[in-house]
This record gives structure tokens, C-alpha cells and sequence, in this order.
């Protein structure tokens, strides 16, 4: 009965150990792709959402100057 016990138990410290191997590599590529998404988005130029936000508040102000000017105007015009 000790040899089946033995075979079973060496069975088991094996296929734990190739989960173990299975879990790291599954780690590494995570790591890697993510990686590789980094330096793509990187390469492209796109802007941070912080970046796009402050533009679109430079823009917001900007509009709303440019219309208060031009009331301005319409409204020394029609002196």
C-alpha cells in the first residue's frame, strides 16, 4: 500500500508545482501586455483625462469671453 501512497503524493507535489509554473507565467504575460499597452498609447500621443479636461475648461472660458466681447460690441455698435 506505501507505493500507490507515494506515486499519489508525488503525482500531487507535481502538478502543484506546474500550477505554480502556470500561475507565473500567466503573471509575466499580464505584466508584459501591459507593458506593450503602455508604450503603444505612449507612442500614439493621445492626452491624459487630466489634460483633456483642462483644455476643454480653457475652451469653456474662452467661448463664453469671446461671447461676452461680442455683446460688447453689438451693444457699442448700435450706439
Amino acid at each position: 500500500m506505501e507505493a500507490p501512497n507515494k506515486i499519489f503524493d508525488e503525482m500531487s507535489k507535481l502538478m502543484t508545482n506546474a500550477m505554480g509554473v502556470a500561475q507565473g507565467a500567466k503573471t509575466e504575460a499580464e505584466t508584459a501586455m501591459k507593458s506593450w499597452m503602455d508604450r503603444w498609447l505612449a507612442e500614439r500621443d493621445f492626452v491624459t483625462r487630466e489634460e483633456f479636461d483642462a483644455v476643454k475648461a480653457m475652451a469653456i472660458k474662452a467661448r463664453e469671453e469671446n461671447e461676452a466681447l461680442k455683446a460688447r460690441l453689438d451693444a457699442l455698435e448700435a450706439k
